[in-house]
């Protein structure tokens, strides 16, 4: 990640940080979840690019051999089968960075995120 650097203020700024080709990944990763959740607010939490509705719905980072997407472990649990190639650990998915990103998954993985704050918001809601 980026240690030495000085920390973003947003997202835009997050992504200008790292080498060209980690750049694009990121900006890919960013339009994919944004697409996937239109409404939701973009934000930079524990120093990392953070997609916001009706709470967090994911966080992304960039490391030195990975892009990791952190959905909750919820997120991961649901997708467990198609994430089984891939890293993970309890609420993380780690996707190298010398092979292209799973956007169609990602994408997936996000509505779902989007459909469980909407559920648990609307839970909250009628209490």
């Amino acid at each position: 990640m980026m240690d030495d650097k000085p920390k973003p203020k947003n997202i835009d700024e997050y992504i200008a940080a790292f080498p060209e080709d980690i750049q694009v990944m990121l900006t890919e990763l960013r339009a994919t979840i944004q697409a996937a959740a239109p409404a939701a607010e973009e934000k930079i939490s524990y120093q990392m690019p953070t997609f916001a509705l009706n709470g967090n719905l994911v966080h992304f980072a960039a490391f030195k051999n990975h892009i990791g997407l952190y959905p909750a472990p919820t997120g991961l649990e649901a997708f467990q089968e198609e994430l089984s190639v891939y890293k993970t650990g309890k609420g993380s998915v780690q996707f190298p960075i010398d092979q292209p990103l799973p956007l169609d998954l990602i994408r997936k993985i996000v509505q779902y995120r989007v459909a469980e704050n909407a559920q648990r918001a609307a839970a909250k809601s009628k209490k």
